[in-house]
């Protein structure tokens, strides 16, 4: 029986990683100054009519984070273009996605909203 388990678990975390369900890709960023950075990035979904959820990062010339936004994705017909300003500890140099979720903590979801299957927003 835990063989099974084990199985099933590894084709569902295979599918994940292979196909996610959901993708953010940079376009680009626009340094603003010394302590912010504009990132520009597009995400899509196998099913857009879901919220999601993308952390994306500033990082600085060493290669260290210096700065992090989780930018929330309101549902849609299709791709989403997003561009979220993150403030920074130190001069960035790049900003990029560092992932990106279908699991919408409730803090970022609109008031009264809901996930389908899940729970209500506050």
């Amino acid at each position: 029986m835990a063989l099974l388990v084990g199985a099933a678990v590894a084709v569902v975390g295979y599918r994940n990683v292979a196909d996610p369900p959901i993708d953010g890709q940079r376009l680009g960023f626009t340094l603003r100054d010394e302590s912010s950075v504009e990132i520009r990035f597009e995400v899509t979904r196998k099913d857009p009519s879901r919220p999601g959820v993308c952390l994306v990062r500033a990082r600085s010339l060493d290669g260290d984070e210096t700065g992090r936004k989780e930018v929330y994705v309101p549902p849609a017909e299709g791709r989403v273009v997003l561009s979220p300003v993150i403030h920074t500890s130190r001069p960035p140099v790049t900003g990029d996605v560092y992932g990106c979720s279908m699991q919408v903590p409730a803090y970022l979801r609109p008031s009264g909203a809901t996930v389908p299957g899940g729970a209500g927003g506050g």
